[in-house]
């Protein structure tokens, strides 16, 4: 790169700085897009509308109905945003939240009323009355339609509806919605499409009082599988489809009351993350600069853009950012600087191999490469197949650790590089200024491997034995907070409008005194002076207590204090989605190393200590007694990509010296040598990444605070089996498992 070039390439950077950096912070237009302040936040950071629907009937639905309503009910929501929640309170009615919106009857009018699907037999066109359609549009009776044999089907007769994409012959798309009918629907639909196909006449689906499609019938359909074919746009297949779905539920429902309801967190959580997220960027500057001099400087600029990029992207991509979110970002950052750490490490040896700034600088970036790019591909499979299997928050993670992988390997390995070329090429080429590896003695980390093999079961034990203590103690093994198990959920309407800061400096306190927890969620009702407390389930003799409290502290007047009983927000459906794909993203990450590293054992080394990892902070949760919600999926998903992440950075290390390693050299002083040489990344990255998490920790209330600390026990756990465990792991399954030879 030429001098000139080199300085225009600075301050094109230094002016992309800029530019987004000022999108970032105020936005473009009158809409602010691209700031940080247009970023769609989940109901933990910013709140929206609250419905609540009660079923209709005399006698309150058995618990398999209402569970699968709220299921069938939350695939329905999650079309305006993957942060939407449903849970029941009560013995009948169920809740449905949706974050960053607030017109209340626009979602009511949308969403229409759940349970009200009927397949109707409409008349032949022949000039005959279609009294079928119109008396239902009058809203004629249910029994009145059944009686004049009007309705062959109604909702529940569906098992699915899904849409589907085809080609056809020219290789366009042609949209379409596939039926599967229950074994009594499937019967029922054979009869009424026979009769149909005989009479010349269609079957009419009306959902909520309003026709919703008018298929006709080309012939009898005994097989239970039908499919509406028609001018769709993939939208609207998808919206017929879950329309469909809404509509068979086995629980009618009516809407009882909706509100505009606030942050969960509150406010604070916002601000105080915002302020440990800057206090953790500038000592990362700091470090980065201290240690790596020049190369420092580039990633601190880099890191910057990475930083600006993210936030532009979350709001373009209209990504709903949660506390979850905040996981995936952080892990993202700690891969950014990782990937720096792995190219300056690797320029420092080839300095002090007595190589050129120049050939050191392309030689590191060369020889990086591999385990930048399979550190970060096996984290973004991962990422895949939680965003395509996972539901509510855990898309919400996978989406933003997406962004993060592939934003942090574009300014690691282009803008990074780009930068270290152009301040060499303006003049700075003393390699005082890039540093230099120094020759370290190899630690034999494998020799150790009976004590860090017994540290580790000692631990995983030890977890399982506080398990058991809790399970015997209060018939749960891990202290699971609501959205798990379900709570209480109190309202009180205090004297004056309190601000969210006020509730959570003021009340909140009080509460988790009451409790013993730190995880209790906020929601202020918007417009009034009601606010809603999510806690853990309370005694009758709590109850009281909090009511008390309320009253004696800040005048409330005890009458309008209501209770009620809430189930959890992750259904077992949920809680299976989210085992199933962490289960393939798992096996999938194994098959990616064994076809990248040509040897299986290397994945499945890999993979116990992903469930070694696992395990421990799992033990880290019965022993400390954090609470275990919706942050726990996304804490657990952070530590195995970030495990994996470091892992592969050892093992391409070894990859490369067993290709240089000499006949007499014994395998497990290559494997110590290369664990060695890799451990100046695996201290710094962790190091970067810990004090990100700890501001979030030093800064954050309760519940964030909950959230960061078994995340700074997971990154110590990482690096730990990272450097002490994986690599004897290896050595122990190629002595057990020797691969054959031609």
């Amino acid at each position: 790169m030429k001098k000139s070039k080199a300085i225009i390439t600075l301050l094109v950077l230094v002016l992309l700085l800029g530019c987004f950096g000022y999108t970032a912070a105020v936005g473009l237009g009158s809409d602010a897009a691209g700031s940080a302040a247009s970023i769609n936040l989940g109901l933990d950071l910013e709140g929206g509308v609250s419905i609540t629907y009660q079923a209709v009937g005399d006698e309150s639905p058995s618990s398999e109905d209402m569970a699968d309503t709220i299921y069938k009910l939350q695939k329905r929501v999650e079309v305006y945003s993957s942060e939407a929640i449903v849970y029941q309170e009560g013995e009948d009615r169920v809740n449905i939240e949706i974050p960053g919106v607030s017109d209340a009857n626009a979602i009511l009018e949308e969403l229409g009323k759940p349970g009200s699907l009927y397949f109707i037999k409409e008349t032949a066109d022949d000039g005959s009355v279609n009294y079928n359609r119109a008396s239902y549009e009058m809203y004629k009776s249910i029994e009145t339609l059944e009686e004049e044999g009007s309705i062959v089907l109604v909702g529940t007769d569906v098992k699915n509806a899904q849409a589907r994409s085809t080609t056809d012959s020219m290789n366009n798309s042609q949209f379409s919605v596939e039926l599967t009918m229950t074994d009594e629907g499937t019967t029922k639909f054979a009869d009424a499409t026979r009769t149909a196909r005989e009479k010349g006449e269609s079957i009419a689906i009306y959902y909520d009082g309003a026709i919703i499609s008018a298929p006709g019938v080309n012939s009898a359909i005994e097989n239970g599988q039908a499919e509406i074919t028609g001018n769709f746009s993939a939208a609207e297949a998808e919206q017929l489809a879950s329309t469909i779905r809404i509509g068979g539920l086995k629980i009618q429902l009516e809407e009882l009351h909706s509100k505009i309801v606030g942050a969960q967190l509150g406010e604070e959580a916002i601000s105080t993350s915002i302020k440990a997220a800057l206090v953790g960027f500038v000592l990362i500057v700091i470090f980065m600069i201290a240690v790596y001099y020049v190369s420092g400087v580039a990633a601190s600029l880099a890191l910057g853009l990475y930083v600006e990029l993210m936030i532009i992207l979350l709001d373009a991509f209209e990504i709903t950012l949660t506390l979850p979110g905040i996981a995936g970002i952080i892990l993202s950052i700690g891969m950014a600087v990782d990937a720096n750490v792995i190219i300056f490490a690797r320029i420092r040896e080839e300095l002090a191999k007595g190589k050129t700034v120049k050939s050191a600088i392309d030689t590191g970036f060369k020889k990086a490469a591999s385990a930048i790019v399979d550190g970060n591909v096996t984290t973004l499979i991962a990422a895949a197949v939680l965003g395509i299997m996972g539901s509510g928050t855990i898309k919400g993670f996978a989406a933003t650790l997406a962004l993060g992988i592939i934003l942090s390997m574009f300014t690691a390995m282009v803008i990074t590089r780009m930068i270290i070329k152009a301040f060499f090429a303006v003049g700075i080429k003393n390699e005082k200024f890039y540093g230099m590896a120094k020759e370290r003695k190899a630690i034999a980390f494998t020799s150790k491997k009976n004590l860090f093999f017994g540290i580790s079961i000692v631990a995983i034990l030890a977890g399982f034995v506080f398990m058991g203590i809790g399970k015997a103690q209060t018939g749960n093994a891990l202290n699971y907070s609501l959205e798990f198990v379900g709570g209480t959920s109190t309202n009180v309407t205090f004297k004056e409008d309190m601000a969210l800061a006020d509730i959570d400096t003021k009340v909140v306190p009080l509460i988790e005194g009451i409790t013993g927890d730190g995880n209790v969620q906020t929601q202020k009702i918007e417009g009034t002076n009601e606010v809603i407390f999510k806690t853990r389930s309370l005694s009758v003799e709590e109850r009281e207590t909090f009511k008390d409290t309320m009253v004696d502290q800040f005048g409330v007047d005890g009458e309008k204090i209501t209770t009620e009983t809430i189930s959890s927000t992750i259904s077992n459906e949920m809680k299976s989605d989210a085992i199933w794909a962490v289960v393939i993203a798992t096996l999938c990450m194994l098959v990616y190393i064994w076809f990248r590293f040509k040897d299986i054992r290397f994945g499945a080394s890999s993979v116990i200590a992903l469930v070694h990892d696992v395990l421990v902070v799992l033990a880290f949760y019965a022993i400390v007694k954090v609470s275990v919600g919706t942050t726990f999926i996304a804490c657990m998903l952070t530590i195995v990509g970030y495990s994996i992440n470091a892992t592969i950075v050892i093992f391409d290390r070894i990859r490369e010296n067993m290709g240089t390693m000499g006949r007499k050299e014994a395998l497990a002083d290559m494997v110590n040598g290369s664990i060695t040489q890799t451990l100046s990344r695996s201290i710094f990255t962790s190091l970067t990444t810990f004090v990100m998490v700890a501001a979030l920790y030093v800064f954050g209330v309760s519940s964030v605070k909950e959230f960061a600390l078994p995340l700074m026990a997971g990154i110590l756990c990482g690096t730990y089996s990272s450097v002490c465990i994986t690599s004897s792991l290896w050595l122990v399954l190629r002595k057990a498992f020797p691969q054959k030879t031609a």
